[in-house]
């Protein structure tokens, strides 16, 4: 039995095919007796429609591709999770992307999204792929940058000031007396890490007596931090960092796993320690983590409303939102 058409509701409600298009699309320009009538013809019918045939006629469809470096992280999640709802409002769908930190898998989501002609991506970008987020632009699917300014001002970008939030993060360890001070830093490829460092020199700096040392994460993970604290429990006392600066919160608390599960050194008594991002599973840690919040919701939000800018009015310049982060103090840094 052949699916019912839109001719064939058409036929059933007595009215146009324009009619049952309207119904569909613009409900509101039907009369609500026709609209009624319409309405339940397509259910005795059993009609659904062909959305794939209607997104090849408008040239794109009321989906939205986003693109995150790590599902896994809450950060991300939360993200994914506003803009989500942010989009549904106007009727539109995010369809959800993990690229892993992993160049080829984000190659092969924008592909992805490219062919189902969505109506923008949203991108957490693993490496500089302007080339080819420009040639999407040039074919009428707009670009926002999620958590990445962009360099050239070619996209509308929302982003964190994370120079300032790595400034903010080392500035609060010195100033409850630590000298001794260690960056615990991810993969260098990503400028949310090195623009972390940046703040945390420029802190250190201020303050004579102060040093930093870099401590080389293989990953932006707990278990990559609980290599690091495994590391740290085997120096000798006076070899120690007393303040670690984590780049991000799932380092901070795989750092605080060793060390507390070790029991042989406390926090923040010998190590005080601090996070990026405040996620939630921050402030319910062994030891509350001290961390830097990032406004994920507000971030998830924006990105939709450039989108939206930017397809309301084709010709507008792209435009960069850089929200401020804010130290929230906890006891892993308590004196």
């Amino acid at each position: 039995m052949r699916a019912a058409s839109i001719k064939d509701v058409a036929n059933h409600a007595g009215v146009a095919v324009g009619t049952v298009s309207n119904v569909l699309n613009y409900p509101d320009r039907v009369a609500e007796r026709t609209r009624a009538r319409v309405l339940d013809s397509i259910s005795e019918l059993g009609f659904v429609r062909n959305d794939v045939a209607r997104q090849l006629r408008a040239g794109h469809s009321r989906t939205i591709g986003l693109i995150v470096l790590d599902i896994g992280n809450p950060f991300f999640s939360s993200i994914s999770r506003a803009a989500e709802d942010a989009a549904a409002k106007s009727g539109n769908a995010v369809v959800l992307g993990n690229s892993g930190h992993n160049t080829g898998r984000e190659q092969h989501y924008i592909d992805l999204f490219e062919e189902q002609r969505v109506q923008g991506v949203l991108i957490s970008p693993v490496s500089d792929t302007s080339a080819r987020l420009a040639a999407l632009a040039a074919r009428g699917i707009k670009v926002v940058l999620v958590d990445s300014p962009s360099s050239e001002g070619q996209f509308s970008s929302v982003s964190i000031d994370d120079v300032s939030g790595g400034y903010m993060a080392t500035k609060h360890l010195l100033d409850i007396g630590r000298r001794r001070i260690a960056f615990v830093a991810g993969p260098q490829q990503f400028h949310q890490v090195t623009d972390r460092l940046a703040g945390a020199q420029r802190a250190v700096l201020e303050v004579p007596g102060a040093t930093l040392e870099v401590l080389q994460a293989s990953d932006l993970t707990v278990l990559a931090g609980r290599e690091v604290g495994d590391a740290l429990v085997e120096r000798e006392r006076e070899l120690l960092p007393d303040g670690l600066f984590c780049a991000n919160d799932l380092l901070a608390l795989g750092v605080m796993q060793s060390l507390t599960m070790l029991h042989t050194l406390r926090i923040p008594q010998d190590v005080a320690l601090v996070g990026y991002d405040d996620i939630d599973f921050a402030a319910s840690a062994v030891v509350p983590l001290t961390s830097i919040r990032q406004p994920t919701i507000l971030i998830g939000q924006t990105a939709i409303e450039l989108l939206a800018e930017q397809l309301e009015t084709p010709d507008a310049k792209p435009r960069s939102v850089v929200f401020k982060p804010e130290l929230i103090v906890r006891a892993s840094t308590a004196q």
